[in-house]
């Protein structure tokens, strides 16, 4: 594993200490989750970008619409 340092506002710094006390769960896995999270909905993103076109064409244009399709 490697080190980053971030610079944050001292009030995220609070509420992310905050929640590393009520939780019991150290502030860098806190941190490395949402970077995670983070992303991973990045990803997901930049896929569907690339993919709606192809699915507007079938016409997929919503959610439900994929929804449907896959059942």
């Amino acid at each position: 594993m490697t080190t980053l340092t971030v610079r944050i506002p001292e009030k995220l710094r609070r509420e992310i200490q905050a929640i590393s006390k009520s939780e019991r769960v150290a502030v860098s896995d806190i941190v490395r989750e949402s970077i995670r999270r983070y992303v991973a909905i990045q990803r997901f993103r930049s896929l569907r970008r690339k993919v709606l076109p192809f699915a507007e064409a079938q016409g997929l244009l919503t959610d439900e619409d994929v929804f449907r399709a896959i059942r």
